[in-house]
């Protein structure tokens, strides 16, 4: 099983899920965000060129996310870090 990258910043209460590897340098062709009516809050879908989904953008995080995920993040704040 791959280990998958999640960043945390409490601050901005916004995380990113990788599904590329940390030292891939992929770069998102395409964003599709999901209706926030439907999930209750913004979260985007990152594709690249060849559309693949290459990250998942959470605003509204601790909302959304398990509390030991966001724990385990890498934290993009100065709180965590």
């Amino acid at each position: 099983m791959s280990d998958v990258r999640v960043t945390y910043d409490k601050t901005a209460d916004a995380a990113y899920v990788y599904f590329v590897h940390p030292q891939a340098r992929a770069q998102s062709a395409r964003m599709y965000p999901c209706d926030p009516v439907k999930v209750d809050g913004m979260i985007n879908l990152d594709f690249d060129e060849q559309g693949r989904l290459i990250g998942i953008e959470v605003l509204a995080a601790s909302s959304k996310l398990p509390e030991h995920l966001l724990e385990s993040a890498e934290r993009l704040d100065t709180e965590g870090a």
